[in-house]
């Protein structure tokens, strides 16, 4: 039976972005190929859904450790999930539940690798660096610190989707993989927000902290709105749908993100709807520009 402490730190709540951006490759792939084995759609599901739990299960065992959770104020969309503060006991099953998710989600990896072979190699190594080192190390550096998340849900999953189903990068998914990385870079970044003052006594340096809370703001704002610019040309040029344009209804939304979060920096009750608004947007647009790929 799972222990509820593992579940929290598994932080469930953030877990559908993964098959979102793995539901991207997938509809991506399907335009290039049509027929798709549904065993190997199962495992790669399966595999995104470990590889973003084996980050969140390590991330909770390695900020209760060094004593960042303790430090934290929580809101519903930072600081963590709180688990491991309530039962401190429980931190070793958080670790071995981060292991043993790693493991199988490896072996997924290793059967894509026999399955196709070098490409998958790449892309799967990537994505477990990024899953060891990001707590211990690339918080440490600003702009690793902004990139990382993005080109793990962008890039790794949406290009290591299609590759394990047999499909390959081109046009319209490199178009598709950069926006998803704006965007989870994105997400990232304005989750930080709240954390700043704790992340910095426990020698964090993301770009919070460095250039200030207004100018991360700023950048919240470029990454989001940047996302759409880069959707609407790819439009026009005729790489992505037309049908693709549906995304652009969360449009207002991120605008209103944008404009609302400098006035709400230095207050959490005022930033945390903004943060809910913020991550209803992402996920809504993730499932808009799937629904109008597949139409297109």
């Amino acid at each position: 039976m799972l222990d509820t402490t593992v579940l929290r730190a598994s932080r469930p709540n953030f877990l559908l972005l993964a098959p979102l951006c793995v539901a991207l490759g997938i509809v991506l792939t399907w335009r290039q190929m049509a027929a798709l084995d549904g065993v190997n759609l199962v495992l790669v599901l399966v595999g995104a859904l470990l590889a973003h739990a084996a980050v969140n299960l390590l991330n909770e065992y390695q900020d209760f450790r060094s004593g960042l959770d303790l430090a934290t104020t929580r809101t519903p969309f930072s600081g963590g999930s709180g688990a491991l503060p309530d039962r401190p006991e429980a931190a070793p099953k958080v670790l071995v539940a981060a292991l043993m998710t790693m493991a199988t989600m490896s072996a997924i990896g290793l059967y894509f690798l026999w399955l196709r072979g070098l490409p998958m190699l790449l892309l799967g190594v990537g994505g477990l660096v990024l899953i060891i080192s990001y707590t211990q190390w690339i918080t440490r550096s600003p702009w690793l610190c902004l990139l990382a998340p993005g080109l793990g849900f962008g890039p790794v999953m949406i290009w290591g989707t299609q590759v394990a189903l047999g499909g390959q990068p081109d046009a319209s998914s490199i178009l598709v993989a950069v926006m998803v990385m704006l965007w989870g870079s994105e997400l990232l970044l304005i989750n930080q927000l709240p954390d700043v003052a704790a992340d910095r006594q426990a020698g964090r340096r993301h770009l919070s902290i460095v250039l200030g809370l207004k100018v991360a703001a700023a950048v919240v704002a470029v990454l989001s709105l940047g996302s759409y610019l880069l959707l609407g040309a790819a439009m026009i040029v005729g790489v992505l749908p037309a049908a693709s344009g549906l995304a652009m209804f969360t449009l207002p939304a991120a605008l209103w993100v944008a404009w609302r979060l400098p006035h709400a920096l230095d207050d959490n009750s005022k930033l945390s709807p903004v943060l809910g608004v913020n991550v209803a947007t992402l996920l809504t647009t993730l499932v808009l520009l799937g629904v109008g790929l597949w139409q297109g």
